[in-house]
């Protein structure tokens, strides 16, 4: 099965981190989902978010050690997106059209070069469609 939906920064923090259990819950489904059925992906851009978060700002903060870990467990094997050139320039595109910060076009950008139909996301509009792809925000 080929990736339906692209997963952004929150989903893969979430399972890191107890202070909501509901949403860390949800998170962990979602992503052993994603790596049980390659039914999710991600992009470069989400995986220096994540790596940032974790090791940074995150209220629990992992070691470098542990971050390398989730890394190679998690996120590695669902990028199907990496930075380009040519991303960018779609994203400046989505920007233009759609009004989005730059991060958020690069987000929908590449949710859109992997054709995904869903993008899963607590940062844009409920249900907004864009090119096809619908942004959803799995913790409503």
């Amino acid at each position: 099965m080929s990736a339906d939906c692209f997963i952004d920064t929150h989903v893969f923090i979430y399972p890191l981190d107890s202070g909501d259990p509901a949403k860390q819950s949800f998170a962990e489904g979602i992503v052993r989902h994603a790596l049980l059925h390659g039914s999710g992906c991600t992009s470069m851009q989400v995986v220096h978010e994540c790596m940032n978060t974790v090791l940074r700002k995150a209220h629990v903060r992992l070691s470098p050690a542990q971050a390398g870990a989730n890394l190679e467990a998690v996120l590695a094997p669902l990028v199907q997106v990496p930075g380009t050139v040519a991303l960018v320039q779609r994203a400046l595109g989505v920007q233009q059209r759609w009004g989005f910060s730059l991060n958020d076009a690069l987000i929908v950008a590449a949710a859109l070069a992997a054709g995904c139909v869903r993008l899963l996301t607590q940062d844009l509009q409920h249900g907004q469609r864009v090119e096809g792809l619908t942004i959803e925000n799995p913790f409503l």
